[in-house]
């Protein structure tokens, strides 16, 4: 049988934060081999995964990060099924690794997140499928990117949501990152009315006709009703439209508009984890 040594062990520990008997384990089966001993580790996250493919992923660490030159950022979600796992150490460093490893290399967009090369040798995908062998739970990773003149990250305390900002012109940076966390307070599902779907509006005024008529209120006027409570929610749910949540006293278009003309938000990220 071939002799494995303790540095042996560790170095394969240190490369894929597997535990010692399991290290151990996978080099005793591949005579010695390093890359098969990697290989075997890798294969059992494969079991773990198809074991647990029917688990919900919703712990985990929400995180984001512009580019130098503020023009790019990205948005990493890094999700398992417990919190315990969400707050280890090692798991909350995995996360930053790919975010920072995205944002050097200049991730294109999330579809090419799980192809990308980490600095130990192995894709992101590789990466999550070993740490789910490891780990013992169901991981996921997913990402967003925002690309414009100007963008604006923003990460809650816990590392449980994160939001994206874009803006069509330079802004200083405390405009910014008010934008950017008035995303994270208010949860908007638009940049402005003429970004919401057909298919939400038609939900609202038809919600909106059915309360009325449970009011009372007369059929000639439910049409003229929807519209008003259709705007209401335009104002509450678009983020131009909203009260800006440092002075509500005014929107967060005229909010913008203070600082420079024609500023706007051009779209927007938003990620979080349920409570």
């Amino acid at each position: 049988m071939t002799k494995i040594s303790a540095s042996d062990v560790g170095k394969l520990r240190r490369q894929t934060g597997s535990g010692m008997m399991d290290c151990k384990k996978a080099l005793i089966e591949a005579n010695g081999d390093f890359d098969q001993a990697v290989d075997i580790l890798r294969k059992k996250g494969q079991k773990v995964a198809a074991k647990r493919a029917d688990r919900q992923a919703t712990e985990g660490v929400v995180i984001a990060k512009n580019n130098s030159d503020n023009k790019k950022a990205v948005l990493i979600s890094l999700n398992c099924e417990t919190d315990f796992v969400a707050k280890n150490e090692d798991f909350i460093k995995i996360a930053h690794n790919i975010l920072d490893k995205a944002v050097s290399e200049n991730l294109a967009s999330s579809e090419d997140l799980n192809s990308m090369l980490l600095d130990e040798g192995m894709t992101v995908a590789e990466k999550v499928l070993e740490q789910t062998g490891v780990i013992g739970e169901k991981i996921e990773v997913s990402a967003q990117v925002i690309e414009d003149v100007q963008v604006s990250s923003y990460v809650h305390a816990g590392n449980r949501l994160a939001t994206l900002v874009a803006f069509n012109k330079s802004v200083d940076h405390q405009v910014a990152r008010d934008i950017a966390m008035q995303v994270a307070a208010m949860s908007p599902i638009a940049v402005d009315k003429n970004n919401v779907d057909q298919e939400t509006i038609d939900r609202e005024l038809e919600i909106a006709k059915d309360l009325a008529r449970q009011e009372g209120k007369p059929e000639q006027m439910l049409e003229k009703i929807a519209q008003g409570r259709l705007n209401k929610f335009f104002k509450e749910n678009t983020l131009l439209n909203q009260a800006f949540i440092k002075d509500g006293k005014k929107s967060v278009a005229q909010y913008l508009q203070e600082h420079s003309d024609d500023l706007s938000v051009t779209c927007f990220k938003r990620v979080g984890l349920s409570n």
